[in-house]
């Protein structure tokens, strides 16, 4: 990449796992909206389900999720059972026991729940919601904190994906990141998961990590790729103290600049390339024979808050402190503090405190940012026609992306715009331009690459 397009285009962006996006929600919406939104569902559309574990046996110093570090599980089975008395307090606003086609266990480390737990959680589920037999149920799992019991306790409880946390394989820059977990071990606990009937593998990887280089990255994909996960994310690291005060922890003379993040993440790409990963939008690769590539070649990749998925549910209902839903009319987000979120949900409120509803504009330009996200490309001319608008409405934001077409980075041909490979990895600053709320708490996103 030029160094002129690092200065120019690595702004801070969203991440687009949502429009309008979380830093905009706000308390307007509340428990009781949520409630109301709940209701009107159409009972015959089906749902998806995220559970969000808010605890860790131990903080990896690197992380932006909400969760919480604990060496004792007596406040873990407390909180578990405040996450399944939501689901309850949920299932009783809806409309009718309503389908469900994808369950996702997020963190966190949901593996940090026993085997008995995890299996009382998905029996639950199935109870309240009506859960579809070939339901996806993947789960994010923790190396350090799983065994072949469990694995194998999972197999039982339905699980078919599982996302397995890595980062980077490189001694020094897992010392540095507080998270120790030598190749053998995820490669042990890959084998667990095939043995027991779990094929469908995801790998986590990120760039842009202390002491991290080019040579030590590539090490790490390679190490990656020869394990043969479907699917591999690349992210890019987000040092943001300020929000994650953990972070601090990480010495930052020994983060890559951002020239070194844009090396790293080129020569990264093109070496899962090298091994036979097709790319899906900015930071996954797959298989070409994994579900994803194959909603990729066939126009229907998704993203929601997990990121790139073939899951097209209309609503995503999230359960746990911090948890964001995603429903036809808005979006919804839990109590962020573990303990004011237990009392709510234990008073038997929904324990939403902020959210959003979604207008017209919202749909039409989340929809823009979506195809761009996941094809690259997107046709105003037929976007704008299903939101009863037309792609003259967007001729500002046109007149914005001159810059990047005369940079290469996007091409234009009618109403069609397509982003070019050397712009893949700057698509979230192709999405800004057509993000009116961007100018409200830009500040508060990542880096663009």
């Amino acid at each position: 990449m030029r160094s002129d397009f690092i200065e120019r285009y690595d702004l801070r962006v969203p991440r687009y796992t949502s429009y309008p996006t979380a830093p905009h929600f706000g308390p307007a919406v509340d428990g009781a909206r949520y409630e109301a939104w709940l209701g009107g569902l159409d009972p015959a559309l089906p749902l998806s389900l995220y559970l969000h574990v808010a605890y860790c046996a131990e903080m990896c110093w690197f992380c932006g999720c909400h969760t919480k570090a604990t060496r004792k599980y007596a406040p873990v089975a407390d909180y578990l059972e405040a996450m399944l008395d939501e689901t309850r307090l949920v299932a009783r606003r809806l409309p009718g026991r309503m389908l469900v086609n994808h369950i996702h266990f997020g963190g966190g480390s949901p593996t940090l729940l026993t085997p008995g737990d995890f299996g009382r959680t998905l029996a639950a589920l199935r109870e309240y919601y009506n859960v579809a037999l070939d339901a996806e149920i993947a789960v994010e799992l923790d190396p350090r904190t799983a065994n072949a019991d469990y694995v194998a306790a999972m197999a039982r409880a339905g699980v078919t994906r599982a996302s397995v946390g890595v980062q980077d394989f490189d001694p020094r820059v897992q010392r540095a990141i507080n998270r120790i977990q030598p190749h053998e071990m995820t490669a042990a606990v890959i084998g667990w998961l095939r043995a027991a009937g779990i094929s469908a593998i995801n790998m986590d990887l990120c760039y842009g990590l202390p002491y991290q280089t080019v040579a030590s990255l590539l090490d790490t994909v390679d190490k990656a790729a020869a394990l043969r996960p479907a699917r591999i994310a690349l992210f890019g690291y987000a040092h943001v103290p300020w929000m994650k005060p953990h972070q601090k922890l990480i010495p930052e003379d020994a983060l890559p600049g951002i020239a070194e993040r844009w090396a790293q993440y080129e020569a990264a790409s093109q070496r899962l390339a090298a091994h036979g990963y097709v790319a899906i939008g900015l930071d996954h690769f797959a298989l070409p024979d994994d579900a994803m590539a194959q909603a990729l070649g066939a126009g229907r990749l998704q993203r929601n808050f997990q990121g790139y998925t073939t899951d097209a549910a209309p609503a995503l209902i999230g359960f746990g402190a911090s948890a964001i839903g995603a429903l036809p009319q808005g979006y919804v987000a839990n109590e962020l503090a573990i303990d004011r979120y237990k009392a709510c949900v234990r008073a038997g409120r929904l324990p939403v405190t902020r959210g959003i509803a979604v207008t017209g504009e919202d749909r039409l330009r989340r929809a823009v940012i979506d195809r761009l996200m996941c094809d690259m490309a997107v046709d105003l001319d037929e976007v704008a026609a299903l939101h009863g608008a037309r792609a003259e409405d967007f001729s500002a934001e046109l007149a914005h992306l001159a810059p990047l077409e005369a940079d290469g980075l996007i091409r234009r041909e009618g109403s069609r715009l397509a982003v070019t490979e050397d712009g893949r990895p700057l698509v979230r600053a192709v999405c800004a331009v057509f993000d009116s709320y961007l100018g409200q708490g830009a500040a508060r996103h990542s880096k663009a690459v």
